[in-house]
């Protein structure tokens, strides 16, 4: 849908140009019948170096464009105007132009769901900072099998982990039988006193996009999904999802940042030699989770009893067996992380046991500084190994 607005506006702005070459007298321009003088050919160039420009940026996925298209709907109008009996089909491309300029408006200004979720990364990833190093003795109230998860993720002799900037993509969708939607997310993960999560989707369903922001700041969690960035389509809140986001919470720790386990509140239940309990509490909720591990120590799933679906509209929420397997270890700067894995909800009824989400992870920096990603910054994990794709 980009590429193809984009280009429709390309092409109307390069229309514009047989106004400045009528008004400047280059040619005669037959499907201009009212004179153009040289100072309307002026605004006729200036409007198609505005309308091209914005459908560049457009088409070049550049954040701001969207002020570009207000004034590229603007000029173009007026100068429609100007010879209205010949120009006037060049409104029906405005009239695009004036719908993407909105949609640009709401999912990238100032009052949109990213930019919300950019002012609170900026603020959580300010709060806290690494300054000492995690050693093999910070380990030794663990069981077994999650430190030496912890060492093989090379995590010892590192700073301790306060939080953790993420990119990943993938496809999810709402049960079995649904269609899957891509998407791509950015994700921020604080630890200490008030865990906080913070997730970014730029999601697409049957060609329009869909943007859900995921808030969890101190014990209250929201998830808001929108079309077009305009229409509310989920609006989740209450201790149901506080719940719900509590277990995401501990299963990111498991899996992105396993060196926060060490101070983490969490109590540990020995199983076996491949399997550990644990019960994490944040604020008013504690939830449980049994974790796996192979023989190469690395975690390869986590399940949870208590994390909750939520309804299609959000309104309600049903407990349900959920869990993340995963692979596709690799290292990724100095640590090594799983960068391939799935969630699924184990249901009774048709849908049954499902996959709704396959994530790839794309890069990852811990300890980030508010506004950047540096800090113990590291590479794509598609740039250290191609086998992780």
């Amino acid at each position: 849908m980009r590429w193809v607005v984009g280009i429709v506006v390309i092409l109307h702005g390069l229309i514009h140009l047989l106004g400045a070459v009528e008004g400047f007298g280059w040619a005669d321009v037959s499907q201009l019948k009212d004179p153009v003088g040289t100072a309307v050919g002026v605004v006729w160039l200036a409007a198609a170096i505005v309308v091209v420009a914005a459908g560049a940026l457009l088409v070049g996925r550049v954040a701001w464009w969207w002020p570009i298209g207000a004034v590229a709907v603007v000029v173009s109008q007026m100068v429609i105007i100007t010879s209205w009996a010949d120009a006037k089909a060049g409104t029906l491309a405005n009239i695009v132009l004036l719908v993407a300029v909105i949609h640009g408006f709401a999912s990238q200004g100032p009052r949109s769901a990213r930019a919300e979720y950019r002012h609170r990364a900026s603020t959580a990833l300010s709060a806290l900072s690494a300054d000492t190093l995690l050693t093999d003795e910070d380990l030794q109230h663990l069981p077994a099998p999650v430190a030496a998860y912890v060492r093989q993720s090379g995590a010892v002799g590192l700073p301790r982990v306060t939080n953790f900037r993420a990119h990943i993509h993938g496809r999810i969708r709402a049960s079995a039988t649904k269609p899957w939607m891509t998407f791509t997310g950015e994700q921020v993960n604080t630890y200490g006193p008030e865990p906080s999560r913070l997730f970014f989707i730029d999601a697409t369903m049957l060609g329009v996009p869909v943007d859900v922001l995921h808030t969890f700041i101190g014990p209250e969690a929201r998830m808001r999904a929108r079309v077009c960035s305009l229409v509310t389509m989920v609006d989740a809140a209450g201790p149901d999802m506080d719940r719900a986001e509590t277990v995401t919470l501990f299963n990111d720790m498991c899996i992105l940042a396993p060196a926060a386990l060490a101070d983490a509140p969490i109590t540990w239940r020995d199983i076996d030699d491949r399997h550990v309990g644990a019960s994490f509490t944040n604020g008013a909720q504690t939830i449980g989770a049994v974790l796996t591990f192979n023989d190469d120590h690395e975690l390869v799933d986590f399940v949870s009893d208590d994390r909750l679906a939520a309804s299609p509209n959000g309104k309600s929420f049903t407990r349900l067996t959920w869990s993340t397997p995963l692979t596709g270890y690799h290292r990724i700067g100095s640590r090594r992380v799983a960068t391939i894995g799935e969630a699924r909800w184990h249901a009774a009824g048709p849908d049954g046991k499902f996959t709704y989400l396959e994530f790839h992870l794309d890069d990852i920096a811990y300890n980030a500084s508010s506004g950047t990603t540096e800090g113990e910054r590291h590479l794509p994990a598609r740039a250290q190994d191609g086998a992780a794709r």
